[in-house]
């Protein structure tokens, strides 16, 4: 794991934890799954140049959370074991080729309740029971493994059926947990798997080269044109200075709008082509990796059988903005977290 992002973690995790339990595993683990895990996803990265100056994000759509089934007990057992959810999907339920689920010794197992099956493995108190569990979430190797061991089961399902995902550390005591979520939840469920039919998630990142950016506003504004003139026939001194603070500010304001015109664009193009789309805050710089200002972080649900046609429309888009120094990243298909709304009843 890379030093930056082991130090954001360690800074993180106490006031995560210091919240709900649910929403801090949450949080680091798409922190970690984004630096860590994204790499094995299919990606294209178009025009890649190198930025770094601040623009405003696109208006931002609602962002649905995941049904999050409430936990029958918080309280661990001594010894023996519970059962670890990873998603649903429709009967008969197919068990995906996995190697074994978030502990080495559980495999993917199904259970069944009429029209859904949850995909589950059994995972042991001693490390997944409660006061566990806390000690383990600030155990950042850990956590990796088990982000990647949970991922890996949602892949595989996914490759074989629609999938409702379920956050990490679902855990229920028995089986019997497990079915009566799918009792409690299964209109919300089986609405969402009628919405996710025939569809994928894809992640759509803008990245901007602030350089290409300034030097594009300079190159739009007359009023940046006769500021130029004005500070060349002044020369130094007192007035010339005052004419480069206004240039510098008036560079900054059309730089920050085309940014906000180009975030727009790409946002309004990809959403049109799309069944439905979301959009989260950018990136932390430092967490991600990526150079310059990130200007857009979306994700998008599209038919399956249009994603060829989306991966043309992100290079379109590119070149159309090739002039702003553009970067499109586009990744996926992820597992629909983006899209399954929260059941006010399975709200912890």
């Amino acid at each position: 794991m890379p030093d930056d992002l082991r130090r954001w973690a360690a800074e993180r995790a106490p006031e995560l934890l210091a919240r709900a339990e649910a929403e801090a595993v949450e949080e680091l683990k798409r922190a970690l799954l984004d630096a860590a895990t994204s790499a094995g996803r299919t990606q294209a990265v178009i025009d890649v140049r190198s930025p770094t100056a601040k623009a405003p994000a696109p208006r931002r759509s609602a962002r649905r959370a995941p049904i999050r089934p409430e936990r029958t007990s918080r309280k661990p057992a001594p010894a023996g074991d519970a059962v670890w959810t990873y998603c649903v999907l429709r009967a008969p339920g197919e068990i995906p080729d996995a190697p074994h689920g978030v502990h080495p010794d559980g495999g993917v197992e199904a259970v069944q309740h009429d029209s859904l099956v949850a995909l589950v493995s059994r995972v042991p108190l001693a490390e997944f029971g409660e006061d566990a569990l806390h000690r383990n979430l600030n155990d950042l190797e850990w956590l990796e493994r088990v982000a990647r061991a949970h991922e890996a089961v949602l892949d595989a399902a996914l490759g074989a059926a629609t999938i409702v995902p379920l956050p990490m550390c679902t855990i229920w005591e028995s089986e019997e947990g497990v079915r009566r979520m799918l009792v409690s939840e299964r209109a919300e469920i089986a609405e969402a798997l009628d919405r996710l039919d025939g569809r994928q998630e894809w992640g759509v990142k803008l990245v901007v080269d602030p350089a290409a950016l300034r030097t594009a506003a300079r190159a739009r504004s007359d009023e940046a044109a006769a500021l130029e003139e004005e500070l060349e026939a002044r020369g130094g001194g007192g007035g010339g200075y005052m004419v480069r603070r206004r240039l510098e500010r008036h560079l900054r304001e059309v730089a920050d709008a085309l940014a906000e015109e180009l975030a727009e664009d790409v946002h309004a193009r990809l959403q049109d082509w799309a069944t439905d789309a979301v959009t989260s805050p950018p990136q932390n710089r430092e967490l991600s990796g990526h150079e310059g200002e990130m200007l857009l972080n979306g994700a998008y649900l599209v038919e399956t059988d249009r994603v060829e046609r989306m991966h043309e429309l992100v290079a379109e888009l590119a070149n159309r903005h090739r002039d702003l120094g553009a970067r499109l990243e586009l990744t996926g298909p992820w597992p629909p977290y983006n899209f399954v709304q929260r059941s006010s009843a399975a709200v912890p």
